[in-house]
């Protein structure tokens, strides 16, 4: 790529051109009796809509697991700890007033995690003390509620309209600066197995997302919610072009539950599902399409008595069309319980419609010091199908766990998946069991944590 120099008479002549006129009279209204272009009145209606929030809570220090934390000696003489610490901590971002009359702002939940106070600054600087009605980590959604008069809420849109190529607006408090305004477009649709969330649909923008935009609006240009802002890729902490949002249509079924609720009451279909690839199509003598296989379909589901069958291939959930199997796992994950759908799945060629209702969760847990001491203060599940790694990993989940528990000190953590006991690979709590039985001496864990792995040795 080549460098071309502008002369400097050039760049005179454009500051002369440029600044004179802005330090007499600004940019005009309009030129030759035609308006300029500008975000200006539409974003005069919608930024009294969005906040900024302040939290101020207790944060649990990072601690690493360590094979001297158990030893009382050591404990004795270094004065090591009981109980995890905790320290204040603070954080700023943003939300959005979806209720003006019952004072209801959106933001995301990773916003207000930890907080014990929670300050809702508004447009015109009135400061409130703002409660929690409901949070979803799972979709990083959370309600809050202030006691204010004369709101101005943001109208939502259709986000399922959207289309890669139209503009946006991204409004929130980047750093802490107070309210900005950045510009871009849709830069991609369905965003999703990034690890940001359990439950991802995102909105890609190029529109400038900081820390502090977080639980901020993404709008369209004429003043509509289309999105929650969330999260960038960035390498530095700052915006480099690649954010993203969740669609309002997923943080609309939240909400509602939310409000409703105070939690989201997630059921299930009861189904192991894969995307369908080019080889599976062969494989099925169909030709290749968007679509989510049927690998197996769970004993007493709801899913089993709807009439679903291994090997069906899931094309469409209420008509939407399903591309993927994440986005089957997505749209049955804002269900609520006992709603009905309808489902277009391809059976050996054929295309039918089977009606299926969400079932209610059948989690097996237990209770982890009935299968070995050193594993008390946990309680262990199986992975459901509403689980982000169903289908993916295969193990047990810590649902659970009591900090300074014998569990706790061995250095697990909730959501932490045991994979193999004693380097035995387990399916599930009946074969954890199985596999503790094999070792009376100690417990060898190999752990999934998030993107990572290890091994913990409890003795």
């Amino acid at each position: 790529m080549n460098l071309i120099r502008i002369p400097r008479i050039t760049l005179l002549f454009f500051t002369l051109i440029l600044v004179t006129p802005l330090s007499q009279a600004g940019f005009p209204a309009e030129v030759n009796g035609k308006h300029l272009p500008s975000l200006a009145p539409m974003l005069e209606k919608v930024i009294p809509g969005v906040v900024n929030i302040a939290t101020e809570g207790k944060k649990q220090a990072a601690t690493q697991a360590n094979p001297f934390m158990d030893d009382p000696i050591f404990k004795h003489f270094f004065k090591m700890p009981q109980q995890p610490q905790k320290r204040r901590s603070k954080s700023q971002g943003s939300g959005v007033i979806i209720d003006a009359e019952k004072g209801y702002i959106i933001t995301n939940n990773h916003v207000i995690r930890n907080a014990d106070k929670i300050t809702v600054t508004l447009r015109n600087g009135k400061q409130y003390t703002a409660k929690v009605i409901g949070k979803d980590k799972e979709s990083d959604i959370a309600i809050i509620q202030i006691k204010a008069q004369g709101l101005t809420a943001v109208p939502m849109a259709d986000s399922d309209k959207l289309r890669v190529g139209d503009y946006v607006v991204a409004i929130g408090n980047p750093f802490g600066l107070g309210q900005t305004v950045t510009s871009g477009i849709v830069s991609a649709l369905g965003r999703s197995g990034l690890g940001i969330e359990s439950y991802e649909d995102f909105i890609q923008t190029d529109a400038s997302i900081n820390p502090g935009n977080s639980g901020g609006a993404l709008v369209n240009l004429h003043g509509q919610l289309i999105g929650i802002n969330t999260a960038i890729l960035s390498g530095s902490g700052a915006n480099i072009g690649i954010g993203f949002a969740i669609p309002v249509n997923m943080a609309r079924k939240i909400m509602q539950q939310l409000v409703q609720h105070g939690k989201i009451r997630r059921g299930r279909l009861g189904v192991y599902i894969q995307d369908l690839t080019p080889d599976l199509a062969r494989a099925f003598n169909i030709e290749h399409q968007p679509g989510a296989v049927v690998a197996r379909v769970s004993p007493g589901s709801s899913a089993e008595k709807a009439g679903i069958r291994e090997g069906d291939i899931i094309v469409s959930l209420n008509e939407k069309t399903i591309k993927h199997a994440s986005d089957l796992r997505n749209i049955v994950g804002m269900l609520p319980i006992g709603e009905k759908i309808k489902l277009g799945v391809i059976r050996k060629g054929k295309k039918r419609m089977i009606t299926a209702y969400i079932g209610k969760p059948q989690a097996k847990k237990k209770n982890a010091n009935t299968l070995h001491k050193r594993l008390d203060g946990a309680v262990l599940g199986e992975l459901e199908d509403n689980h982000p790694l169903f289908g993916k990993v295969d193990g047990v989940v810590i649902l659970t766990i009591k900090p300074g528990s014998p569990a706790w000190s061995a250095g697990l953590r909730k959501n932490d998946i045991i994979t193999s006991v004693n380097q035995v690979r387990i399916k599930n709590l009946k074969g954890m069991k199985k596999a503790i039985k094999r070792r009376s001496n100690g417990l060898l864990l190999n752990i999934r944590r998030g993107n990572g792995a290890l091994f913990l040795l409890l003795q």
